[in-house]
């Protein structure tokens, strides 16, 4: 059996329905109850449900075999992870943005808000950029309205939220999906089971996308 742990929330029913597209299926009682750990119905797979930000560090330490996460939380963690498959699931980037009328890269110390104080760190550091990291977990986008920060880096899916609170996108990042990653170690010892999980997610995005070219 193949431990899958999935990150909760906006991933978790597009993940959810892509392994059940691949054959791996929960019953209509599990998928309706809270348990944060369930069996397909092969008892094939096991799923744990877990924050985005743990699933790296239950599949590098061996507690899952594999998981369902972002590109963006993998980087961020730095985990020592194999990524076999873009699931094509959670599609967004990862950006740098202002308020309509700021401007950045002024010579000065930057203050950027942030979930992801590693990747932010990085980019700017990459740029001989000097910030000073404010860790935020909810409204970010507030920051640089109310004068907290100078800019933000975060995820952004539409652009939606940041124009409606008067932010500019100046800088992409990255570009983020939902990926499978696997525990090296549970790569070489149940190589089987991964190289049949792996085939049987890749044939399911063959599939959708043959559908979606008729």
């Amino acid at each position: 059996m193949l431990t899958i742990a999935i990150a909760k929330g906006r991933l978790q029913g597009e993940a959810l329905a892509l392994l059940s597209r691949a054959g791996v299926n929960l019953s209509a009682a599990d998928l309706a109850s809270r348990k944060l750990t369930v069996e397909d119905e092969s008892r094939q797979y096991r799923m744990i449900f877990v924050k985005p930000s743990d699933v790296p560090v239950y599949v590098e330490h061996g507690i899952a075999d594999c998981g369902v996460v972002g590109r963006d939380v993998v980087v961020e963690s730095n985990a020592d992870l194999l990524l076999p498959l873009d699931l094509q699931i959670a599609r967004c980037k990862m950006i740098v943005a202002t308020t309509s009328d700021g401007e950045l890269m002024n010579g000065g110390m930057l203050r950027v808000a942030t979930k992801y104080p590693r990747i932010a760190t990085a980019y700017f550091g990459e740029r001989g950029v000097p910030v000073e990291i404010i860790p935020l977990v909810g409204s970010v986008e507030l920051a640089p309205v109310l004068g907290l920060a100078d800019c933000i880096v975060d995820l952004m899916e539409t652009g939606r939220t940041l124009r409606e609170n008067g932010l500019r996108v100046v800088a992409e990042i990255l570009d983020s999906s939902g990926r499978l990653v696997v525990n090296r170690a549970a790569y070489q010892l149940k190589s089987a089971a991964i190289a049949n999980l792996v085939e049987v997610l890749s044939q399911a995005l063959r599939n959708e996308r043959h559908c979606g070219n008729d």
